[in-house]
Formats: structure tokens, C-alpha cells, sequence
């Protein structure tokens, strides 16, 4: 009887697959639900010692801007230009941070897609 497959062990390796593909299916659930967790969330920043308060999405949406009275000098537009840009890049590193720790904890097993696996 000729030998057939390449595989040793008979039948071992598709029941493995089998296994790996319902793990593959489970991660991609619980990414499509982080996701979805973080894209709710909302992250605010502030600058000039809370002159400036800027919120955003998880959908990289700018949400909120909050300005005190005090900050809005018609006299130094630039001040406030950068305050508004300082609190928003620091809102959406938040934003980022929480989005890397999130698909960081679900990809830890993989060891940088791939190391982790025997082959």
C-alpha cells in the first residue's frame, strides 16, 4: 500500500489545525471586540495647566475642545495654537498607548507573529 500525505502520525496533523484555526477564530473575536471597546472610549488631554483641554475618540476623532476665558488672547493666537495642538497630540498618544496595550496583551502569545511557533 503506497504511502500517502506527508505528514507523520496518520490523521495528527489535521486534528492540530483544527485546533488552531478555532484559536485564530477566538483571537480575531476578542480583537474585533477590543476594538470596538477602544474605539468608545474617549481620551482627554490638557496643556497650559489645564487652559486647554482637548478630548478624542478611538476613532481618532477630535471630540471636545475646552478653552478658558483666559487663554483666548487675540494679542498671541500662537500661544493658543500650540496649546490646542499640545493637549490634541497628547490626547491621541493616550489614544494610541491604550490601542498598542490592548493588541499587546491579545498578541502576546504570539511572540511577534511567529516566534512563538513550533515550526
Amino acid at each position: 500500500m503506497a504511502k500517502r500525505g506527508g505528514f507523520p502520525g496518520g490523521m495528527g496533523m489535521p486534528g492540530n489545525m483544527n485546533n488552531l484555526m478555532k484559536q485564530a477564530q477566538k483571537m480575531q473575536k476578542q480583537m474585533e471586540e477590543s476594538q470596538k471597546e477602544l474605539e468608545d472610549k474617549e481620551y482627554t488631554a490638557s496643556a497650559g495647566g489645564g487652559a486647554v483641554e482637548v478630548t478624542v475618540s478611538g476613532k481618532k476623532e477630535v471630540t471636545k475642545v475646552k478653552l478658558a476665558q483666559e487663554v483666548v488672547d487675540p494679542d498671541d493666537v500662537e500661544m493658543l495654537e500650540d496649546l490646542i495642538m499640545a493637549a490634541t497630540n497628547e490626547a491621541m498618544r493616550q489614544m494610541e498607548d491604550a490601542n498598542s496595550a490592548v493588541m499587546s496583551k491579545l498578541t502576546g502569545g504570539l511572540g511577534g507573529m511567529g516566534g512563538g511557533l513550533p515550526f
